[in-house]
């Protein structure tokens, strides 16, 4: 199993150099460029850098890990781009950047929840995977049927991570139609969640979002959700242990691990790349990373019982595996 691992020009050093250490595992590393809206934060927006200095940054270290021989998947994968989702002037901007990243680097294939930016790139960058993103919710073979078209590849729905039998139906639609299919590992999200698209939105224009004189914050529904009903952890979410995912070899040729906002991606690449296995707190290897948001409890992995009944997998033992830090509960972090 290889997996996509997510930049950001918040990375450290310590971050990149375990990326090369374990390249030969790493299928591409993934990003969004610049001031363009992401999934995520804009790459500009690094604390104690200026914009100019954060692009430079994001040259730079992209630079060092193509010359160590990774290969890249841009992003555009923004839930919105405004007004200007459909305008010539944007798709300039989206060609440009593509022609630059490849021009530049192993550019092998973008991720993007925009149809019309799907489309565009078939149309101009034939070379190019057009994989579609997570954040698109395609779940069903008719889901991608709609779109085959468009896709080479896609990011299967969350929701679907613990369904082996839905996606043994997935990757056999892909096999007869010559398209590929992928995991997001380590989700923190709620499945199903009712504010998810309201949230994605929300993250697609915070840059101007941020200026307004805002009467609330929206911090997410898992956080205030989980810290209510920590059992949920275990039962209302779509991630993936690290011991777990040899489960899914033949499945997919890769799983994306979610590392562009967590605090300590290194953390995660160890974890699921190098030992794939985990001793300590699970909620700290999640995007949103939600050790904050059961604490004083932690989420221990090893006592976690996993089982595998009518082609699905179930994560259960919560009374044992959530344990209370005041119990003088110790445990040895594998990292």
């Amino acid at each position: 199993m290889q997996f996509s691992v997510g930049y950001t020009t918040g990375a450290s050093e310590r971050f990149l150099e375990e990326i090369v250490r374990l390249k030969k595992d790493i299928k591409e590393v993934y990003f969004s460029w610049g001031t363009m809206p992401s999934g995520r934060n804009a790459q500009t927006k690094v604390e104690a850098l200026t914009p100019w200095e954060a692009q430079a940054k994001q040259l730079r270290d992209l630079t060092y890990l193509h010359r160590e021989g990774l290969t890249f998947n841009l992003l555009f994968n923004a839930n919105c781009y405004g007004e200007g989702a459909q305008s010539r002037a944007f798709f300039e901007t989206v060609g440009e950047t593509v022609e630059y990243v490849g021009t530049h680097f192993s550019l092998a294939s973008v991720t993007t929840t925009s149809p019309l930016v799907a489309k565009f790139l078939k149309q101009n960058f034939k070379e190019i995977d057009v994989r579609a993103s997570v954040n698109m919710g395609i779940g069903t073979t008719r889901a991608m049927d709609y779109v085959a078209d468009l896709f080479d590849s896609f990011y299967v729905k969350r929701e679907l991570n613990r369904d082996l039998n839905a996606l043994g139906e997935i990757r056999r639609w892909c096999d007869q139609n010559g398209k590929e299919m992928y995991l997001l590992a380590n989700s923190g999200c709620l499945a199903d969640c009712a504010a998810h698209t309201f949230h994605d939105n929300l993250v697609a224009h915070e840059a101007g979002a941020e200026k307004m004189d805002n009467g609330y914050q929206f911090e997410g529904l898992c956080r205030t959700y989980l810290s209510q009903n920590k059992a949920a952890l275990l039962t209302a979410t779509s991630y993936l242990r690290p011991e777990d995912t040899a489960l899914f070899e033949g499945l997919t040729p890769a799983m994306k691990l979610a590392t562009r906002v967590h605090g300590c991606p290194e953390r995660v690449l160890r974890a699921y790349i190098e030992k794939k296995s985990y001793c300590g707190n699970m909620a700290e290897l999640l995007e949103p990373n939600h050790a904050g948001t059961i604490y004083p409890y932690v989420l221990d992995n090893g006592r976690i019982e996993c089982a595998v009944e009518h082609g699905k997998i179930i994560y259960q033992n919560a009374e044992s595996a959530f344990v209370k830090l005041e119990e003088n509960y110790a445990y040895q972090q594998n990292d």
